[in-house]
């Protein structure tokens, strides 16, 4: 199988299988028992909270792990109104599900939520942002690289403009941790640990001093007393790696991905429309459509090549992507859209077969009848 489907989840890193190894087999007391093998197992999760924070490059603050990013995500939006006297929330259209999920869900609670547009383009209006944000708003909400289409929101004027209005800045960097520098100015960030080599159920949230949300789990207190439940050493281990090797191999992996990027869309031709920014994007995320085609059906009949239609945590839906809907796109023209994701375990011999089969397929199909 060739595997083009990295913003759902990226292959696990062999450096990082054997990190977490003993801490699966031999090595498996409870971190928070007072045993010596209690605390031998505390002091490698200190280790790996030491690689996630040097990794996302930010000096101060707290990192505590959580259940991967949709929690952190939910915590840093729920547990920051918990507290707040502000009660006003705004974001952007195309953010994940788990932001938007919590926006709806805060808005029955009596929040005003405000949800901005996109160009074409797939960027926030900045002009519109900086009227939205107003000395009503507690915290405004963007994620760095959109997982759908791959394009770059401005977060640094973003964070500038919450700011000056005295609310919170939170970043969901799942898609750009480990990939590329994190802009300075978010007082919270959200990010995952299977999005980066590492292992699914784990992510975390890192919190500017004074920026902590309330727990949004409550028992033994046990992260750092903002959030309950007992940690897999395990996991903490596995994304601690994954994080190291990022940052070991980030100018690697990007100068990789640049070339990839650069031979699919060669080896793909002329017929495909790229969706959003092709400039301010990650390049290991190609969003694209082609007239007439059916990507369903094309995924379908792609067997032996893993890639998807966007979101893995909105497939199966039947609706068109509220992502390439907010670009502008008709429910057709969404439909004609697939997603190709590569990075550091893509070898371009395979990636080059799988765009010229795709590419055959997509032309196969033109062929049909209206």
């Amino acid at each position: 199988m060739i595997y083009l489907d990295y913003q759902a989840t990226t292959p696990v890193a062999p450096e990082v299988a054997a990190a977490m190894r003993p801490w699966i087999e031999e090595k498996f007391a409870n971190p928070h028992s007072p045993s010596k093998w209690g605390r031998e197992a505390a002091a490698a999760i200190e280790v790996a909270r030491d690689q996630v924070v040097r990794a996302l490059e930010r000096a101060g603050g707290r990192f505590a792990f959580t259940s991967g990013a949709t929690e952190a995500l939910n915590w840093a939006l729920k547990g920051t109104f918990e507290t707040a006297s502000k009660r006003k929330l705004v974001t952007v259209a195309t953010e994940h599900a788990a932001v938007l999920d919590s926006a709806e869900w805060l808005e029955g609670k009596g929040i005003e939520v405000i949800r901005l547009h996109v160009g074409a383009d797939g960027l926030v209006d900045l002009e519109m942002a900086e009227a939205m944000i107003d000395d009503r708003t507690a915290i405004v909400a963007a994620m760095l690289v959109n997982n759908e289409i791959g394009v770059i929101q401005p977060i640094a004027e973003l964070a500038k403009m919450a700011h000056r209005a005295g609310a919170l800045m939170l970043c969901d960097s799942v898609q750009g941790f480990g990939r590329m520098p994190i802009p300075d100015g978010p007082d919270m960030i959200a990010v995952s640990g299977h999005k980066i080599h590492g292992p699914k159920g784990v992510g975390g949230l890192w919190m500017r001093a004074g920026a902590e949300p309330s727990p949004l789990l409550h028992g033994g207190g046990q992260e750092q007393g903002l959030r309950s439940g007992t940690l897999s050493p395990a996991l903490c281990v596995g994304m601690g790696e994954a994080a190291r090797l990022a940052g070991e191999r980030r100018e690697a992996d990007q100068t990789h991905i640049e070339k990839l990027c650069q031979l699919a869309l060669t080896t793909l031709g002329q017929d495909w429309i790229i969706n959003g920014n092709m400039t301010q994007r990650y390049r290991g995320n190609l969003n694209l459509r082609r007239d007439r085609l059916d990507g369903a059906r094309l995924i379908s009949d792609m067997r032996n090549i893993a890639f998807s239609l966007g979101s893995a945590c909105a497939s199966g839906s039947g609706r068109p992507s509220h992502v390439l809907r907010a670009i502008g796109l008709t429910d057709a023209q969404a439909r004609s859209s697939i997603r190709l994701g590569f990075g550091r375990y893509t070898g371009e011999e395979e990636l080059a077969s799988a765009c010229r089969r795709i590419n055959e397929a997509a032309h196969s199909q033109a062929q049909l009848p209206a």
